[in-house]
């Protein structure tokens, strides 16, 4: 479609949608809630953690599908068949900026320490870096292939992105200048590769399998430390401190894992619950093909499933007003 109708049609759909509470009352006191992406529907859905109630739905251009939290303040958004990526603001439930300089934006990380986002840009074979504030794209990193998921190591000084969502190839970048990275090398993982995830010890990388029943512990290196059994492909995975939590959304589970990756529970959740995120002693699933959010305490257990949209594709959690 015509981007700047995308841009202008973004623009008066977040106001007819989403509330403007001020600034100010989100520094004085706010809530942590889900952003979920409703593709079908073009907005975000904005969910009460607590109460499983939809507080607002926050209008976007076309085709939201993933969302990243900036360190609970902002949000970035991937509509990956637009080009487009909208950061949105949790202190004002509004569209704070919008990049159109796209050609399939997928995923995100986010810098530990600054309002720097990478996303990766799968047909222009890119990871781009995006100062989440000004609302600006400051560099674009060329890698070796469709880059996918992304992730940061703890110290920010390291990337690592699949490239492609069954990826023979996974690329390495060095984020020591956090505004300019460069692709230090790529490694062939024991499967074709789908999601990336640096746990939280800042050394171990998860990664999952797009087409195996199987996950790998890397602690960094080429080759990885464990290769261990797990549910159907693709899966997710989000960390809770000392425990991991990866979904597998054809086969409807969302499993309780140590750091080591041994599997302590499995719990039951809507069919088509591929992606997951935790934040604020909650873990969140949202289904694409129901359109369910399902909602765990950090044990895992289930606290509440609601249906939210057609269709809801990913989510993040932020502090909101």
């Amino acid at each position: 479609m015509d981007r700047r109708q995308f841009l202008f049609g973004a623009a008066a759909g977040s106001l007819a949608l989403a509330t403007q509470p001020r600034a100010l009352a989100a520094r004085l006191g706010g809530t942590p809630v889900a952003y979920i992406t409703a593709d079908l529907e073009s907005h975000v859905v904005v969910l009460n953690l607590e109460t499983m109630r939809v507080r607002e739905r926050i209008a976007t251009g076309p085709g939201p599908r993933s969302i990243e939290s900036i360190h609970d303040w902002m949000a970035v958004v991937a509509h990956t068949e637009h080009g487009v990526v909208t950061v949105l603001d949790a202190a004002t439930s509004g569209i704070r900026a919008e990049l159109d300089d796209f050609a399939a934006p997928r995923y995100t990380a986010v810098h530990p320490r600054h309002p720097v986002a990478y996303v990766t840009d799968s047909t222009n074979e890119e990871v781009a870096v995006v100062n989440a504030k000004s609302g600006r794209v400051l560099w674009r990193t060329q890698v070796p292939g469709p880059a996918r998921h992304i992730s940061i190591s703890r110290d920010g000084r390291t990337l690592w992105t699949a490239l492609g969502t069954k990826a023979a190839r996974v690329a390495v970048l060095d984020t020591s200048d956090l505004r300019r990275p460069k692709l230090s090398r790529t490694f062939a993982p024991p499967f074709l590769a789908h999601d990336i995830v640096f746990a939280p010890d800042g050394r171990t990388v998860w990664v999952t399998s797009g087409s195996e029943h199987r996950l790998a512990l890397y602690d960094r290196d080429r080759s990885p430390r464990r290769v261990l059994p797990a549910g159907a492909p693709p899966q997710h995975v989000t960390f809770a401190r000392d425990k991991a939590f990866v979904a597998s959304g054809d086969d409807g589970t969302v499993h309780r894992r140590r750091l080591d990756g041994e599997l302590v529970r499995e719990t039951r959740v809507p069919v088509g619950s591929y992606n997951v995120t935790f934040g604020w002693d909650r873990v969140v699933s949202p289904s694409l093909g129901r359109g369910t959010v399902s909602v765990l305490d950090r044990n895992g257990r289930v606290r509440g499933v609601r249906k939210i949209a057609g269709a809801a594709h990913d989510a993040c959690i932020v502090f909101g007003p």
